[in-house]
């Protein structure tokens, strides 16, 4: 009988991304009522990266090789750069549900392009979990049990845009040397998609038919520096930190925590509370993911050339 194994610090950086992003969510949905996307992506993007670069100045920066800066650069132009352009335009116009839906096919494409690009091997047992986790996720967004959908297909397009910049996101990090500074690079990364959302910003008029508009209130100031915080500082270093450590396969998995989180964060803070599907897509998910980190030991995977 083969020993079962947790390698317990990269699931509980990849299971602490999920819980920023699920949570960060709730907030800046909220905040999109009032604040336009892409003046709520560059805004919360100043304060993550002001953040990263203060820490980095107490810290004491560990320098890139050029190479290391074009690649870090890219991969942040890509996420959350292009990613989370696309997914805040189409936010702005999506229902929760809609959105819960299509980010559920994340794992799914991580999978794919896992095996394509790194060649790692599908076990019959990780893919039927992922399936798992992947019901839970839809009765967790109420789809199966009835919940309608009232989102144009533009914003349908959008967000499945930001979701394959996301997996290919999880890819390439995973290519790149594992010994590399995870809080430069995470530095250089949301720099570059800083750049990005600062270039795009005095489009927003044309690209996305309205008209800009800056948070209100001092809250909604607060709030857009906390989500900031949350959905790229704090997220993308978690992730980095697992990423590093696993597969892109099981990194893919574990982001299938992500709406728990969310749910849970409308229960607790905006009041939403969830139909019996719901409660049960849930503990599928948990299940499964449970299912997924707790396996045979096996060596450490190397990391890819």
């Amino acid at each position: 009988m083969k020993r079962l194994t947790i390698d317990t610090r990269p699931i509980l950086a990849l299971a602490a991304a999920c819980a920023c992003w699920g949570s960060a969510t709730v907030i800046t949905k909220s905040l999109l009522a009032s604040v336009s996307p892409l003046t709520l992506l560059a805004l919360q993007l100043t304060v993550s990266v002001a953040g990263l670069w203060g820490l980095l100045l107490i810290r004491g920066r560990r320098r890139l090789t050029r190479r290391e800066m074009i690649q870090q650069g890219l991969l942040g132009w890509l996420n959350p750069g292009l990613s989370y352009t696309f997914s805040l335009l189409g936010l702005a116009a999506a229902t929760a549900s809609l959105s819960t839906l299509l980010w559920a096919t994340e794992p799914i494409l991580i999978l794919g392009l896992a095996w394509l690009g790194l060649r790692e091997r599908l076990s019959g047992r990780l893919t039927a979990l992922s399936g798992v986790a992947v019901l839970g996720v839809l009765l967790v967004s109420g789809l199966l049990g009835g919940s309608a959908l009232a989102a144009e297909w533009q914003s349908t397009v959008l967000i499945l845009a930001g979701v394959l910049c996301c997996a290919l996101y999880t890819v390439l990090a995973r290519r790149l040397n594992a010994e590399t500074d995870t809080l430069f690079s995470l530095a250089v990364q949301q720099s570059a998609a800083l750049i990005w959302a600062a270039a795009l910003w005095p489009f927003e008029c044309t690209l996305a038919g309205t008209v800009t508009a800056f948070p209100a209130d001092w809250p909604a100031w607060i709030g857009s520096g906390l989500a900031g915080l949350l959905y790229y500082a704090l997220a993308f270093w978690f992730y980095l930190h697992g990423l590093r450590r696993v597969r892109a396969s099981l990194a893919g998995a574990m982001l299938n925590l992500t709406p728990v989180f969310g749910v849970a964060g409308g229960y607790l803070f905006l009041g939403e509370r969830l139909a019996s599907l719901q409660w049960l897509g849930a503990g599928l998910i948990l299940a499964a993911v449970l299912g997924i980190v707790v396996r045979p030991a096996e060596p450490a995977p190397a990391t890819p050339s």
